[in-house]
C-alpha cells in the first residue's frame, strides 16, 4: 500500500468535499497504516485497526492508538483503506458498516490494483447512494450507513473456509482456501517422532504445526510465530481442533523486526516472499537470520521456497552446514544446521 492511497483516503476531508468528524466523534479506521496527517478540522478520535504486526508497530511509532482487532461499535464514522485482497476488503467494509451508527459516514479508498472500482460498483448494486473522487492515483468513495444494512453486511462478510476438512481460514490470509503446495512439500519431509523445542516461523493458519505435531507426539514445546493476527488466531483454533494436546504457544510477532527470545532445537518455515506484486526475498532472508539466532547449537532449520529464490548464500553465511533436501518443478526444501 502506497502513501499515495493514504492521501487519497483523507482527500475528501482535506478538500472540504466531505465534512470532517468533529470533536467527540469516534472514527473507526480499518486497514490503518502510518504515514498520514489528519486534515485541518479533522477533530474526531481515531480507533485504528491493523492486524499485520509490522504495520501495527509503525502505527504505534507514530503514536497512533491501534489494535489488531475491532473494539466497540456505534462509531460515528469509519475509514477503510483497501489492500490487494478482495475478500479482505469486502470483510472490512462489512465490519465498517456493522460497527457504524445509522447515517454515519463511511469513506473507502484504494488504488486500481486494489480493486477499488469493482468494490464501489458492488456497493452501488445494493442501491447505496455513493459519491466518489479520484486523487493521487487512487479513488475514494463514501456513503452514509443505511438504516437497513443486514443484507449488505451478510453478503460482504466472509465466513471461514474449510480447508482439507481439517482447517479453518478466512479471506486475506495466505492460501486461505487450500493447502499451499510449498508447505505440503515441506510437510512431507518433516521428521517423525521428533522430541525437543520447535518453532514454526510464519505459521499462517497452522498447517505445518499441525502436520508436525501429528507426526511427533513427544514435542516439548511448539511455538507458532505469525505477523497476521487473524491467521494466528485461526492457527490457535486449528491446533486445538486437530492436536488438542500439543504444547503450543502463539506469538503475534514481526520476525524481520523483533528478536526472538527463546531457543529451539528445530525451526520450520515457509517464508513469505512477496511485497505487493513483486518477488522480494529480503523478508525470507531476514527470517533465516532470525532463525539462526534462535536455534541452539546443533539445532536445525527446515524451510521451503520457490526454486528461484536465492536463500542458499544466507544459509551458508549463518549456519555451520546447509543443503537441499529435495525439489520439484516449483519448490525446493532446504535445511541448515547451527
Amino acid at each position: 500500500m502506497s502513501r499515495e492511497t493514504l492521501k487519497t483516503l483523507f482527500h475528501p476531508f482535506a478538500s472540504g468535499t466531505v465534512e470532517a468528524p468533529g470533536e467527540g466523534e469516534r472514527v473507526l479506521f480499518l486497514g490503518a497504516e502510518a504515514g498520514f496527517a489528519l486534515p485541518e478540522g479533522f477533530a474526531g478520535s481515531l480507533s485504528a485497526v491493523q492486524g499485520f504486526r509490522p504495520l501495527y508497530r509503525q502505527l504505534l511509532a507514530q503514536r497512533i492508538d491501534a489494535k489488531p482487532e475491532i473494539d466497540g461499535e456505534d462509531y460515528d464514522a469509519a475509514l477503510v483503506l483497501c489492500t490487494k485482497h478482495k475478500g479482505e476488503n469486502e470483510a472490512n467494509l462489512a465490519a465498517a458498516i456493522a460497527r457504524t451508527r445509522i447515517g454515519g459516514l463511511i469513506v473507502v479508498a484504494g488504488a486500481k490494483e486494489d480493486g477499488i472500482q469493482p468494490l464501489r460498483k458492488r456497493l452501488e448494486g445494493f442501491g447505496l447512494a455513493i459519491d466518489h473522487m479520484p486523487k493521487y492515483h487512487g479513488v475514494a468513495f463514501w456513503f452514509g450507513r443505511p438504516a437497513e444494512a443486514n443484507e449488505i453486511v451478510s453478503k460482504l462478510a466472509k465466513a471461514p473456509v474449510r480447508v482439507d476438512g481439517r482447517f479453518n481460514a478466512t479471506a486475506g490470509m495466505f492460501s486461505h482456501d487450500r493447502i499451499d503446495a510449498g508447505s505440503e512439500l515441506l510437510a512431507s519431509r518433516l521428521p517423525q517422532d521428533f522430541t525437543g523445542d520447535v518453532a514454526d516461523f510464519g505459521a499462517g493458519w497452522g498447517y505445518l504445526s499441525v502436520e508436525l505435531a501429528q507426526r511427533s507426539r513427544g514435542l516439548t514445546r511448539l511455538d507458532l510465530y505469525e505477523a497476521d493476527h487473524a491467521a494466528l488466531e485461526a492457527a490457535r483454533d486449528n491446533l486445538a481442533d486437530n492436536c488438542p494436546n500439543a504444547p503450543a504457544r502463539f506469538f503475534w510477532h514481526d520476525l524481520a523486526g523483533e528478536p526472538v527470545k527463546d531457543k529451539y532445537d528445530l525451526i520450520i518455515m515457509n517464508p513469505p516472499f512477496h511485497e505487493g506484486h513483486a518477488a522480494e526475498p529480503a523478508l525470507g532472508q531476514a527470517m533465516i537470520k532470525t532463525a539462526a539466532s534462535a536455534l541452539r547449537g546443533g539445532g536445525r532449520l527446515m524451510l521451503v521456497a520457490n526454486r528461484g529464490l536465492p536463500y542458499e548464500p544466507v544459509l551458508a553465511a549463518n549456519f555451520r552446514e546447509s543443503g537441499e533436501t529435495c525439489r520439484n518443478a516449483r519448490f525446493k526444501v532446504l535445511w541448515a544446521k547451527k
